[in-house]
């Protein structure tokens, strides 16, 4: 592909930033021509001659495009048009990442870190409405999506509610599913809290990124159609490989909402 097809015209009028308008040409280019991943893109003192503008405002420009997911950045390589992000639903269903990235058309695999029984800790029995020290069964998996490690994600669930779960290899299967169709154990409704963190070493060891790389952190408890709390997991997921969606509604009379979701609650 022919560098020429950037579009370098810099309005320097423009109430748009300098730095904006790189961007969007450089955004056009790479998703206008399906570049392939890793494709290498001109580096830093070949776009300022491009576009006429200074380090400052292609630096800029990089930074945002990387933390928009478009490209990456290697030390004393360049910069490389980086993998599309994985989509991910956040709120309209409550599925699993196993389910979620099957629907998707990705076929998912974990490797499985832990999976034993451990008392539970103060802030675990709280999720899961248990004593605290009582037994749970803490599985930690690293998820992966395409080969590449995605998510790290640690889950609880109270062992006296399915201790076969021990046993289980859940390396190329949907705890959800496992649950379900082995057991009749349902998840009716669920919580989930979403936050943005820095990579822990242990984080960015496991999943391939620099220590303190930007990370989205999703916290999730679900509930048995009785209400009893089944699961707490706690999934740290690479801010450069995932994206969530969810649906909206507009509700226009007082009240609608709640009844809605106390519908979906039923």
């Amino acid at each position: 592909m022919s560098l020429d097809h950037i579009n370098t015209d810099i309005e320097r009028e423009s109430y748009v930033p300098l730095y904006q308008q790189v961007i969007d040409a450089m955004a056009e280019f790479i998703e206008g021509n399906h570049l392939e991943p890793d494709y290498q893109l001109p580096g830093e003192a070949e776009l300022c001659r491009m576009f006429d503008v200074s380090r400052t405002v292609i630096r800029q420009a990089l930074q945002e495009l990387e933390y928009k997911g478009l490209i990456y950045r290697t030390k004393g390589k360049g910069t490389f048009v980086a993998r599309p992000k994985i989509h991910e639903g956040l709120f309209q269903e409550l599925t699993g990442f196993y389910q979620d990235m099957e629907a998707r058309g990705h076929k998912p695999v974990s490797k499985v870190l832990k999976q034993e029984k451990v008392p539970a800790s103060k802030k675990i029995a709280s999720f899961l409405e248990i004593g605290e020290g009582d037994p749970v069964i803490q599985i930690e998996r690293l998820r992966y999506v395409q080969q590449e490690p995605i998510v790290f994600v640690t889950t609880f669930l109270p062992f006296s509610i399915c201790p076969s779960l021990l046993d289980v290899d859940l390396k190329n299967r949907s705890l959800y599913e496992y649950l379900e169709s082995e057991h009749g154990i349902q998840i009716s409704r669920g919580k989930r809290y979403l936050e943005a963190v820095s990579a822990t070493q242990k984080e960015s060891d496991l999943l391939g990124v620099n220590d303190g790389a930007p990370m989205i952190l999703l916290d999730s408890v679900s509930y048995m159609p009785d209400g009893t709390p089944l699961e707490y997991y706690h999934a740290i997921h690479r801010g450069d490989r995932s994206r969530f969606e969810t649906e909206l509604i507009r509700v226009t009379h007082p009240g609608e909402l709640a009844e809605k979701l106390n519908e979906q609650i039923k």
